[in-house]
């Protein structure tokens, strides 16, 4: 039994006070359907909360089944709020990160009921409200009917005694807003209901009892009940007050968080910085500086030195692009004027581009003289060779797998030639395209970097073996470019999927050993591809018939083993290809040097063997010839593709006697492109640099200038600032970790105190269900406490990721073990530092979120 006396309720606004309520009484009935109307203003809502015990009454009684509420304290409300009070509001209030089913449950988990019995009288719930198919949606996946349906399962599931409603009906269509009065008018059968509503025809319709207020007054009652002092009996039941779970207030900031992952791992990144860095200290002590030279030995042994037949001081070019402010001039006048800097820098690059005679130097290695071997573990030389390789059973028949035409095919060609600057089409290949490589010439740098499989190494010039993964995996580039997956296919889907179109998504696929070592491939020479023609040699490349011919009678190749790099490897392919030998290499040279266009083409080296004429007289790049468009994009240039460039328009200006026998493949051993020289330690790396330099002063005594060697060690450069660079950081880091926790806590307080803003309607909501001030503030404690939990696990989860390579490196240089390893009891230790911390930073904002007026909470958007 309900009964207001003489409710007054004023509200004070600035220097006014306003009387919303004027000594209202009313006694209603255990069961029946009231409608209150009246226009806006005249006090619907204010009443409606004063009965649902959201809003205090500034005088008079309301009684609650005979016991007076004058003398209630906050948890008598939220108990009375939980246990007897159902709320339905025009706006649904729904928490819109939890799901239908969390959404319905939340009352009963304040009431302290199990999991199991919440689950099921949930579900029944919403049975009964015909939602039970929807228990797993979230509110924005339904209709406003649907939502509304789901509020009044909320306001059933505890059993309430009164359930009262705010404009249910208002933000709904007809259709929808007569279910969802029949819906209520079926409530009503067995509890009270009353109802706030503008709409006097479904007041009329439905209601059995209909109320009129106006100005805070009631001005007519249809079905009034005088309830006699006789009749009034004292409330006997023990109070059940109201608890939220720690449990419960966990997951219900565990889904808020959810649906804000980026800033909450952002949030948690950022307050384990302190961790990771005090945890670092733990773990690395007095074995920092140990590993940080572990690490820059190791790393510098590992590159080698490598040395390209055309080289450039790139320390030069930086200084004169750093001295272009330097000269500068002052215009008075009003006119713009254009600075030098592209033609300067054009200039100083093709004066500091130097040939290296990379044939003495080979020599001079290979002599008994040199003292490279005693630091080296290998020295490899490198060749343009440009293998011409077919697979005649290809997945669309005879496919070129070397040169790679995969970009070709797909139409990209252009994006991947290095001569695509100059519009032309005669480079065979780009920047890493290329899936056919050679195996490193000494067998311990072999050993080293990969490991065998299945099958045999190559015992033969035409054997070759098939490079995975470390997961024993080929990527799709591979089997593409190799013709074990049609191309042709690829390039419809290509076109496909530029045409917007959509196209079937592709599969893994997978092979055995057997018949990946099953594999034949035909070599054909570049001489192969010219038949001479009355009198000079034409290009028949294109003449697939001829093409055919010639791969029919190619030298057959064959797949002889499969390898993967080793843990740790420096060469780690990450697609996969075919590896083949210096026997390859020179079956290859040696073969074209015995064909007759070469031996036509060496007998007369003034006549072009393709053109039948003498060759033109020998020119080179004018960077002033170049458009301001083709200098921009030659800086952008590496400086091997800068090199590539060069070498490719000086072969577009006219043909040579060089030019031809570099087309033909005619390559001279002993004039190798580049030198790599790999040291066996840090300190050998050091003696090879110096040996160099010792090999040049030799060679300018000599008067052979044309013989010294130039070179870049970019690793080595990249590296010499290290050592200062980590001493700087080590001496920040002691600096940072000092502070940073106590910034992290505050930005996480902050962060928390914007969740409570954000989430100021989700206090509302939980308000009006029976949540406590105290529950309030565990629910954004726990949001602080899990941030702080996540902030300190991943500070000693990336402290441990970090101990592992460390720890590695150090004992393989030092023999020391878990020289970097977190204890146990400091990992535990730091993550409830990191808790406690958070936790303290959140009682702030969980503060100011408790103390915030339910009502107030409740129009918020």
């Amino acid at each position: 039994m309900l009964q207001l006396k003489n409710i007054v309720k004023d509200y004070v606004s600035g220097d006014e006070t306003v009387h919303a309520l004027k000594g209202v009484s009313l006694t209603f009935r255990e069961n029946e359907f009231v409608s209150i109307l009246g226009q806006s203003g005249c006090g619907k809502t204010t009443m409606l909360n004063i009965i649902g015990g959201l809003d205090q009454y500034t005088s008079g009684d309301l009684i609650i089944n005979g016991k007076s509420t004058k003398d209630f304290k906050d948890k008598d409300w939220d108990a009375y709020r939980n246990h007897s009070i159902g709320f339905v509001f025009q706006s649904y209030n729904l928490i819109p990160h939890q799901n239908v089913l969390s959404n319905v449950e939340l009352a009963l988990t304040l009431s302290g009921v199990s999991k199991a019995e919440r689950k099921q009288r949930a579900i029944e719930a919403l049975e009964k409200v015909g939602l039970k198919d929807q228990i797993y949606k979230k509110p924005n996946q339904m209709s406003g009917g649907q939502m509304q349906r789901v509020a009044i399962a909320r306001a059933l599931v505890n059993n309430p005694d009164i359930l009262l409603a705010d404009e249910p009906t208002g933000a709904l269509d007809s259709a929808t807003s007569i279910q969802i009065m029949d819906l209520l008018k079926e409530v009503a059968q067995d509890r009270l209901v009353i109802m706030v509503t503008h709409n006097p025809d479904l007041a009329k319709q439905y209601s059995t009892r209909i109320i009129r207020l106006l100005d805070g007054k009631i001005v007519d009652d249809s079905h009034p009940y005088a309830l006699k002092e006789s009749k009034i009996q004292a409330a006997v039941d023990k109070i059940k007050y109201t608890s939220m779970s720690f449990a419960t207030a966990l997951s219900l900031s565990k889904n808020n968080l959810m649906t804000k992952k980026a800033r909450t791992f952002l949030t948690a990144f950022a307050g384990s910085i302190g961790i990771i860095g005090i945890a670092l200290i733990l773990s690395l002590s007095n074995g920092v500086q140990s590993y940080i030279d572990g690490v820059e030995k190791d790393t510098l042994s590992s590159y080698p030195i490598t040395i390209q037949d055309n080289s450039m001081d790139m320390s030069v070019m930086m200084e004169t692009m750093m001295g272009m402010h330097e000269k500068e001039t002052t215009h008075n006048d009003d006119k713009i004027y254009s600075r030098q800097m592209i033609n300067d820098i054009l200039e100083t690059m093709s004066d500091k581009m130097t040939n290296n005679n990379l044939a003495a130097f080979k020599e001079y290695l290979e002599s008994t003289d040199s003292k490279f071997q005693e630091h080296t573990k290998a020295i490899e030389y490198g060749y343009p060779l440009t293998l011409n390789v077919f697979n005649e059973n290809g997945a669309a028949g005879l496919v070129q797998v070397s040169p790679n035409q995969l970009m070709k095919t797909l139409g990209l060609q252009e994006a991947m030639d290095a001569s695509s600057f100059m519009g032309s089409s005669d480079s065979s290949m780009g920047m890493g395209n290329e899936v056919w490589a050679k195996l490193p010439s000494e067998k311990t740098m072999r050993d080293d970097e990969y490991k065998l499989v299945d099958g045999t190494w190559p015992k033969a010039y035409n054997e070759v073996v098939l490079a995975v993964d470390s997961n024993k995996e080929i990527s799709d580039y591979t089997l593409y470019s190799l013709g074990l997956m049609d191309q042709e296919e690829l390039a419809k889907n290509f076109k496909a999927l530029q045409n917007k179109e959509e196209i079937e998504a592709g599969k893994q696929r997978s092979y055995t050993t057997k018949e990946l070592l099953d594999m034949k491939f035909k070599l054909i020479l570049n001489t192969d591809l010219y038949e001479k023609v009355n009198g000079i040699w034409v290009d028949r490349s294109d003449d697939e018939a001829y093409l055919k011919k010639v791969v029919d009678n190619g030298q057959d190749i064959k797949v002889v083993g499969i390898i993967q790099p080793k843990e740790g490897a420096l060469s780690k392919s990450e697609q996969g290809g075919i590896y083949y030998t210096d026997e390859l290499q020179e079956y290859v040279i040696s073969h074209v040097e015995n064909t007759d266009i070469v031996k036509e083409q060496k007998a007369d080296k003034k006549i072009n063997v393709f053109t039948g004429t003498a060759f033109s007289d020998d020119k080179k790049m004018d960077f002033s010839t170049l458009s301001d468009e083709q200098k921009m994009q030659l800086m952008t240039m590496s400086e091997e593709e800068r090199l590539q460039f060069i070498n490719s328009y000086n072969d577009a200006l006219n043909s040579t006697y060089d030019g031809n026998l570099k087309k033909l493949g005619a390559i001279d051993l002993d004039s190798p492109s580049s030198v790599n020289i790999y040291a066996k330690s840090f300190d050998d790396k050091e003696a090879v640099a110096d040996l160099i330099n010792d090999y040049n002063e030799k060679q300018k005594a000599d008067g052979k200038d044309a013989n010294v060697i130039s070179y870049n060690d970019i690793v080595g450069t990249m590296m010499e600032s290290v050592t200062t660079v980590i001493d700087m950081i080590s001496y920040v880091l002691i600096a940072f970790v000092s502070v940073s926790l106590i910034v992290s806590s505050i930005m996480i307080g902050i962060i928390t105190y914007i969740s409570v803003l954000e989430r100021t309607k989700e206090i509302g909501i939980l308000r009006s269900i029976g949540a406590s001030k105290k529950d309030i503030s565990h629910v954004f404690n726990a949001e602080a406490f899990i941030i702080g939990l996540i902030s300190g696990c991943i500070g000693i989860g990336v402290t441990v990721l970090l101990d592992i390579p460390i720890s590695i490196i150090v004992e393989n240089l030092t023999g020391v073990t878990n020289i970097a390893s977190l204890p146990v009891a400091g990992g535990v230790i730091l993550i409830l530092i990191s808790l406690l911390l958070t936790t303290i930073a959140g009682l702030i904002p969980s503060r100011i979120a408790s103390k915030k007026d339910p009502v107030e909470a409740l129009r918020t958007e």
